[in-house]
């Protein structure tokens, strides 16, 4: 283990981690997923459901044709992760994990970098700093179709970080016939003490939105969202999701889908 790695102070992808029933986690990290889920019950239930609309969103990328991922803010590789979902349509499939968190990339490189597998430590804030790094250049072919993965990530920019620029940044990257897909907290399906949890649990530098919002950051000339827009994540190819289907209420996260035109 990393000397540097602090295991007696909880980390938020770690925690993360645990509620997804992975194994990179520690007593500090269950810990305070336990206070977390005393105030607001549906917590590990909200981050399941983020997880399986990413899971089901990659198998619908791929089995359109999309072999190559741009996931940024991907936190802890909890498996199955994209490359694996994707790679079980195409072994050749090559993914590019982004996360400004040191550890995240130190568990990402360790865990499953490899041939076509690669950890980048940057930022969402810094689009054109990830698109120009060469570990995204020397992977991915951006003259060829990109699953650009921004899931549970974008409320983590604020206002003044502009974050439609940063969205259109990247989507200008990508050529046509590329895929984004996108989840974003919100507290509009709650009642009000609910959202008031919510709130109280949340990191003080992320922001919740509506989906008016949230749709305003993805307000693109170059981005068809894919009916029915945006929605809660729980709502997403239901069919497919684990049953029955809890509240949108008990999610708080909605999730769009959206390709990139000429």
């Amino acid at each position: 283990m990393d000397p540097s790695i602090d295991t007696s102070v909880a980390h938020t992808a770690r925690r993360y981690d645990y509620w997804l029933g992975g194994t990179a986690n520690f007593a500090a990290d269950r810990a305070s997923a336990a206070e977390i889920e005393k105030r607001m019950p549906a917590a590990r239930l909200a981050v399941q459901e983020n997880r399986w609309f990413m899971h089901r969103a990659v198998r619908h990328l791929a089995g359109a044709g999309i072999r190559q991922f741009l996931d940024i803010g991907s936190g802890i590789p909890t498996s199955p992760n994209t490359h694996e979902l994707a790679r079980a349509a195409d072994p050749s499939a090559r993914v590019v994990y982004v996360d400004n968190d040191p550890l995240v990339v130190a568990h990402t490189r360790d865990l499953i970098a490899g041939d076509g597998v690669v950890g980048l430590g940057a930022d969402l804030r810094d689009p054109a700093g990830i698109l120009a790094d060469a570990a995204v250049r020397d992977t991915l072919d951006l003259s060829r179709p990109v699953g650009l993965l921004l899931v549970a990530v974008v409320h983590f920019l604020r206002d003044d970080d502009h974050p439609r620029e940063i969205v259109a940044t990247l989507v200008d990257a990508l050529p046509p016939g590329s895929w984004v897909v996108a989840s974003h907290g919100t507290d509009e399906h709650m009642s009000p003490e609910q959202a008031a949890a919510l709130r109280a649990v949340s990191d003080t530098q992320s922001k919740i939105r509506n989906a008016g919002e949230f749709a305003a950051i993805f307000d693109h000339p170059r981005l068809t969202l894919l009916p029915p827009g945006i929605r809660s994540v729980s709502r997403w190819w239901p069919e497919a999701a684990p049953q029955p289907r809890p509240p949108a209420g008990e999610v708080a996260m909605n999730g769009l889908l959206a390709q990139v035109t000429s």
